[in-house]
Formats: structure tokens, C-alpha cells, sequence
């Protein structure tokens, strides 16, 4: 027979109870709570009496309806932990505890449950286990270990991430001795032991120190260490800190110092000026080639600056505005041909490119120029410019002499052809006589002829011809002495302006040969209505001595006779001795010095003649 428990004489004590308490009887039926248990599980106080546990607890393990049976045969038995919810549907967690409740007969007639709230305490577990994982999976992902050392026991902990860092098993168990002997002997193994020394001598941390170990398979890594000392009321107790795998990290470094070593190797050894410039034309890098080109040593000494603070305005301005064509359009410029000039003067001929740089979003930030130094490039075409216009000249005045040396001989031999002729038929003694007369005087021709061919050929093909420094004044004395008789015949004056130690670089025969032919020319040519007068002049112009003569003769007609004037036997008079040679051959040694002539010339006014001796070669 069940017995109906009776407490209605200390309902009002089991009221009280500080902690939330139920009564229940051996059908599981909820007979009595405390004022805390209904505050928390009854909905406006309504009773939950009466009713079984696991109707108020659905959730509630029915595997405890064993653990109350036996508290009901008086062996008490822990319920444990179970999650409940509040009457606002909070979540809270109980530990329950249960013993036997006993009649006045000493007889068990249910049990007693006691709840004791530890809802903080398991949410803080939770907390930490969620921490514990969310550190687990920071470590797999970061590849960063967890160690901690306890002085007191002399006991290392590694976390999974520090024991798989290691290559060792998950069961491993390290030592503080056995673990320094991972790091690589030398700097890494001297570092850590450094460090931990002074963590235990001096409480000093220490932080990312990159080392090597070498695994227990045998393996080279780079890590980071870091570690610090820990304190309780004052005394060190041991030592934490991390340790991350940075294997690929410094590989991929030293793959990238590597790779800018190796391209900075290049860009530096390239014959080529190579620099990079940002949105606002300074130079963010340079190779060795612009350094030298702008008298530098060290990079730094450029970097950061812009074209106005290297070139002069004009052309930084002109540069400035391609950069800007260039990053605005994100067309490349490519050889264009450009003259740069520094600040110090130094003008050079460049093939230049600019090319944009641009992110990945197609936006330039910036330019690449290259540029090629053709200075030397332009020296040579200059040169053969020169060679082919000398060649082209040569070559005209060779077909010139080749048609001249034609057309005279052909003259002479058609003369001597002719006057053989007369003479082998001629009967006459007087006839005959003047017949050799004819042939003297046309041999002495042809000799003079012959004469004045070899004077040019002499001057075209003599390649070793020795330059002088002569004083002019010295020369123009002498050619008046040698023409004393000739000037004074016919009443001229030379007027020689020309400073004393005057000095021209020439073949001293070139230059008694050029000063005879225009001074006797210019008296030859002289006006009937005056006496001669030849005025002399000389100054230094550029790389050249420039003489003066003038004259105030006849003149010649430059508009009719201007391209003939140099040229072999060409007259410009009706004088008896004018024979074209002259001014033929001073322009062939002038040309063979590297000098030039100019002429300007008014007729029945006079003559003007600049000679220019070329001072450089």
C-alpha cells in the first residue's frame, strides 16, 4: 500500500528553502516546491503540483527515472546537469542533486530535489571551449603553436600546432633541454637560448625572432618565436608564447629578394638609360646608366625628384607634358628622337620611350621610360654625311676634270694635228718657219696645261698633307716682297689690317699659293678708273681664322657667273692673261685644308673674298 505523504505541517519551512527544492513521491509526482522553485519554472505562481517531473521537463533524460528509483530504495545516486528554461524562456543550467524522503516512520516515500544554478559557470565553459576551438582553428589556419613551460615541475607543453610545426607525434612529449636542440646550431640555437636565459635572468620578453629548426624528420624550417614570463603574486612561474611556421613566408622572400637582385642586375647592366616616374614626374627609380648621365653616384641623390629639379624649364615642361599625354591616353611613345639637356649644359641625343604603368584596375600610376643615348650614333652619321657629300663633290669634280682633261687634249691634238699637217704640205721656207713658231708656241700650251692638271691632281690626291700654325702676317710679307715689282707696276696699295701674331692652321705652300693668286688677281683685275687698292683682314670665328680680302676692281657678275666662279678655266673678263686656273685650284686647297670661301662681289665696284681655315683638323 503507497502511502500518501503528509506536509502540510511544513509546507510553509519547504517554502522557504533558499535553494529551488521539490518534493516528488515515488510515482514521480511533484507533491511540494519551494517559493525559488516556482518563481523560476511556474508560469504566474499556477501550481505545478501533482504533476509528474517529466511533464514540467520533457527534456529531462529518462534515464534518471532509474537513478530516482534507486534513491527511492535509498541509495541517493548525482542527477547531474541539465539545461532548463526560466518562465521568460531563459536558458538556464542546473546541477540537481536528489535523497530520500523520509515519513515520521523512517519509511522512504519519495525523493527530495535540490537545483543549484550554474548557468555563469557553464556559459563561461562554453565561452571557453568556443575560444579553445576558435585558437585551434586560428592555429591550423595561421600555422602559429601554443608552448608553455612550468618552472616549478620543469614540464613544457606543446599545443597539436607547435608538435606538428616539429614533424613529431601527436602523443609527444617535449622537455625544455631536448627542445633547444631543435634550433639550428649557430645563430638560431645561440638566439633562443639568449632569450629564454634572459625571460628567467632579467623577466624579459622577446618577440618574432626568426629562426631555424631543423624537425625531427630532418627537415630545415623558419619560424617565428615569441615568448614572454608569467608571474603569480610576484614570482616568475614560467614561461608561454607562440610559434608559427613562416617556412613559405621567408622562401618566398628570398625568392623575391632574389628576383629584384636579379632584375636590378639586368636594368643596371643594361646600355640603356632605364627610370620609373610617378603621377607627378618624379623619378621613383633609376638604373647605373641615368646615374652616370646625370653625374650621380648614388640613386638617392635623384629619387624623389622631378624634371624641373633635373633639366632646364623649357625642356622639363616639354617632358612633363609627354607624361602626361602618356598617362592620361595610356599610349606608349616609342623611339622618339629627343636632345636632353642638364642643368650643367651637357646636351645628348637619345632614342627615347615612355611606356604607362598601370594597376589592376587599367589606371596609370606612373610611366617607364627607356631611353637609348645615339650621341655617338649621331657623330658617325654626321660623319658619313659629310663623307658622302665630300665623295659626291669629289666625284663631280672629277667627272669636271675628266671632261676637262678630254676637251683640252682633244684641242691640243687636234691643234697639233692640224698644224703637222699644214707643215708637211707646205712648200714655203717662210710659211714653214711660221708653222714651227704656231707648234712651239702650242706645245709651250700644252705644257702648261699638263702643269696645271698635275698641281690638281697633286691637291686632290695628296692624303698627307702636314697642317701648320703660320703666322699670317709673316706670309703676306713675303708674297708683297715676291710681287714687290708686279704691285708696284701698277700703282696698288695693300691696306693689312690684320693683328700681329695672327696665326692659321694650313700647308705652308697651300697658303703662299692662296695669297698669290687673289692678291694678283686682284690687282690683274683692277678698275681703269682707279688704282688698285686691297684691304686685308682677319679674325677668329668659331672653329675657323677667316681672311679677309677686298678689293676694288672690276667685280664680277655673280648673278651670271656665280656656280662657274671656282670652276677650271672659266673666265669672267677679257684680260690676255686670264686663263681659269686660279681661283680653280685656291678652291681645291682651301677644300683640302677642311676650310671653305665665301664671296660676295659688285660689278665695277670690287671683290669681297672670306677664306676660312679650319682650326679644329
Amino acid at each position: 500500500m503507497i502511502k500518501v505523504p503528509l506536509i502540510s505541517n511544513t509546507s510553509y519551512l519547504i517554502r522557504q528553502l533558499p535553494s529551488p527544492t521539490a518534493f516528488i513521491d515515488t510515482n514521480y509526482n511533484i507533491v511540494q516546491t519551494s517559493d525559488k522553485w516556482t518563481s523560476i519554472f511556474n508560469k504566474k505562481n499556477e501550481s505545478s503540483n501533482s504533476k509528474s517531473l517529466f511533464d514540467v521537463f520533457p527534456n529531462l533524460s529518462h534515464k534518471w527515472k532509474m537513478v530516482l528509483n534507486n534513491c527511492f530504495n535509498g541509495n541517493p545516486q548525482p542527477m547531474g546537469i541539465h539545461q532548463a528554461f526560466d518562465v521568460n524562456d531563459k536558458e538556464l543550467w542546473f546541477e540537481w542533486t536528489n535523497a530520500p524522503w523520509y515519513d515520521n516512520e523512517e519509511n522512504i516515500i519519495g525523493a527530495i530535489i535540490q537545483l543549484s544554478n550554474i548557468t555563469e559557470a557553464v556559459k563561461n565553459e562554453l565561452e571557453l571551449n568556443k575560444k579553445d576551438l576558435l585558437l585551434q582553428q586560428q592555429a591550423e589556419i595561421t600555422k602559429i603553436g601554443r608552448w608553455e613551460y612550468n618552472i616549478a615541475d620543469n614540464k613544457l607543453f606543446w599545443c597539436a600546432t607547435t608538435k606538428s610545426i616539429h614533424d613529431v607525434s601527436p602523443d609527444f612529449k617535449p622537455n625544455i633541454e631536448t627542445a633547444l636542440f631543435y634550433y639550428k646550431e649557430g645563430h638560431s640555437r645561440n638566439a633562443i637560448s639568449m632569450a629564454i636565459f634572459e625571460a628567467q635572468d632579467k623577466g624579459k620578453s622577446w618577440n618574432n625572432l626568426k629562426l631555424q629548426i631543423i624537425t625531427a624528420t630532418g627537415k630545415e624550417k623558419w619560424v617565428m618565436a615569441g615568448g614572454k614570463p608569467i608571474y603569480n603574486k610576484g614570482e616568475m612561474v614560467g614561461l608561454i608564447g607562440t610559434f608559427q611556421d613562416i617556412h613559405e613566408q621567408v622562401e618566398a622572400d628570398i625568392k623575391t629578394i632574389d628576383n629584384e637582385k636579379l632584375l636590378r642586375t639586368l636594368i643596371d647592366n643594361l646600355p640603356v638609360n632605364v627610370y620609373i616616374k610617378d603621377t607627378e614626374s618624379r623619378k621613383v627609380l633609376i638604373n647605373k646608366a641615368e646615374c652616370e648621365y646625370l653625374g650621380v653616384d648614388d640613386p638617392n641623390d635623384i629619387i624623389g625628384k622631378s624634371d624641373f629639379e633635373l633639366y632646364p624649364y623649357e625642356g622639363a615642361k616639354k617632358s612633363r607634358e609627354e607624361d602626361l599625354k602618356v598617362m592620361n591616353t595610356l599610349r606608349p611613345i616609342l623611339g622618339k628622337e629627343t636632345i636632353n639637356t642638364t642643368l650643367s649644359g651637357k646636351q645628348t641625343s637619345f632614342l627615347s620611350s615612355k611606356i604607362p604603368l598601370l594597376n589592376n584596375k587599367g589606371v596609370a600610376y606612373g610611366i617607364v621610360g627607356i631611353s637609348l643615348d645615339i650621341s655617338q650614333l649621331k657623330e658617325k652619321e654626321k660623319e658619313l654625311r659629310n663623307i658622302i657629300n665630300i665623295a659626291s663633290v669629289q666625284n663631280k669634280k672629277l667627272l669636271n676634270f675628266a671632261h676637262i682633261v678630254s676637251h683640252n687634249l682633244r684641242s691640243h691634238s687636234a691643234n697639233f694635228s692640224m698644224l703637222l699637217n699644214f707643215l708637211e704640205n707646205e712648200k714655203d721656207e717662210k710659211e714653214k718657219t711660221k708653222i714651227v713658231e704656231m707648234l712651239t708656241r702650242a706645245s709651250n700650251n700644252l705644257l702648261e696645261t699638263l702643269d696645271n692638271l698635275n698641281d690638281v691632281v697633286s691637291i686632290n690626291t695628296n692624303t698627307n698633307i702636314e697642317m701648320k700654325e703660320i703666322d699670317l702676317n709673316s706670309k703676306i710679307l713675303d708674297t708683297c716682297e715676291n710681287l714687290a715689282s708686279f704691285i708696284s707696276n701698277n700703282s696698288a696699295t695693300i691696306e693689312n689690317n690684320i693683328p700681329v701674331n695672327f696665326k692659321v692652321k694650313s700647308v705652308p705652300a697651300y697658303l703662299d699659293s692662296i695669297l698669290t693668286n687673289f692678291l694678283t688677281n686682284a690687282v690683274k683685275y683692277k678698275s681703269p678708273d682707279r688704282n688698285p687698292l686691297i684691304i686685308l683682314n682677319a679674325e677668329k670665328k668659331g672653329n675657323y681664322s677667316v681672311l679677309t680680302i677686298t678689293d676694288n676692281g672690276l667685280g664680277i657678275d655673280l648673278e651670271k657667273y656665280g656656280e662657274k666662279i671656282f670652276g677650271m678655266y672659266k673666265t669672267f673678263h677679257d684680260h690676255k692673261d686670264a686663263r681659269g686656273i686660279g681661283l680653280y685650284l685656291t678652291k681645291n686647297q682651301i677644300d683640302a685644308m677642311n676650310g671653305k670661301i665665301e664671296v660676295k662681289s659688285k660689278v665695277g665696284k670690287g671683290t669681297k673674298f672670306k677664306i676660312f681655315f679650319n682650326e679644329k683638323n
